[in-house]
């Protein structure tokens, strides 16, 4: 992350930089030179910018989407995690131990009728009592709703930023 000056103004990201954002996080393997005609800048400009918004943390990192079927990880359940207690310290431990399971995709404290939404990735049904029985024997659950997914209709395609990529 970059330093700034007390007078220095915070970064914000341009239209540009907006384009380049959104241009990257659905193609990460464009080329600079190819990246900088879409967005009407030379490469060096355009890379400039690039190494500007990893400093600064708007990219955070850069990967491949894979392909769950091909890796015999179809399987997709939606678990709703109900903690005993909701003090400090079982969140702590919670979030601890939830972490080190490799079937965990995502998992998202929320606020409402339970405590935590966890999205686990497996293989079967056989996988997925395993996995569950993990998940309960985690600190602090008291109590868990499981959703399988059926059909997915929509996948995340990245954030809606603002520009035109």
């Amino acid at each position: 992350m970059s330093r700034k000056l007390k007078s220095e103004k915070p970064f914000k990201p341009d239209r540009t930089d907006l384009v380049i954002l959104n241009t990257l996080q659905k193609e990460g393997r464009i080329s600079n030179v190819e990246l900088a005609n879409r967005v009407h800048l030379s490469p060096s400009p355009c890379l400039e910018r690039v190494r500007r918004l990893e400093a600064e943390g708007y990219i955070r990192s850069y990967g491949a989407k894979l392909d769950a079927t091909m890796l015999d990880l179809a399987m997709v359940a939606y678990v709703q995690v109900t903690l005993d207690r909701t003090t400090g310290d079982v969140f702590d431990n919670f979030k601890q131990a939830v972490v080190t399971l490799p079937q965990v995709a995502e998992c998202d404290m929320v606020a409402g009728g339970f405590d935590y939404l966890v999205k686990l990735r497996m293989k079967d049904m056989e996988s997925y009592r395993d996995v569950l029985g993990k998940l309960v024997d985690l600190p602090g659950v008291a109590q868990t709703h499981t959703y399988i997914v059926i059909e997915s209709v929509k996948e995340d395609v990245g954030l809606p930023i603002g520009g035109k990529g």
